[in-house]
């Protein structure tokens, strides 16, 4: 059975940094795309980044390129996405995926 697991979240002022991480355990992590999605109060869930499996190749939503930057260690199981010069705008639940599946969320918080 695939679990996912985010860690990191939390609150931050605007302007700050977090860095989230994504455990995957019972799966084949190293072998397939992963990626970061979010879904902010009253809106639909949306793609933030993803990575390839080996992680050279990375896509990002227009609203995040350039602030934020996704990785992963396949000799750790895991997959981050480091945020920079976080807006309020980015306040939501962050959710990793990989495959069919997901994670349980956590939350992040800019404040002003």
């Amino acid at each position: 059975q695939v679990e996912l697991a985010e860690s990191g979240g939390g609150l931050v002022q605007e302007g700050g940094s977090l860095r989230l991480s994504c455990l995957v355990s019972g799966g084949s992590f190293s072998r397939y795309v992963a990626g970061w999605f979010r879904q902010a109060p009253g809106k639909e869930r949306e793609l933030v980044a993803t990575i390839d499996a080996s992680g050279e190749n990375t896509f990002y939503t227009s609203s995040v390129s350039g602030r934020f930057t996704v990785s992963r260690d396949n000799a750790k199981d895991t997959m981050y996405l480091q945020m920079n010069n976080l807006k309020l705008e980015d306040t939501a639940v962050y959710i990793c995926s990989q495959g069919i599946n997901w994670g349980r969320g956590i939350q992040v918080i800019v404040s002003s």
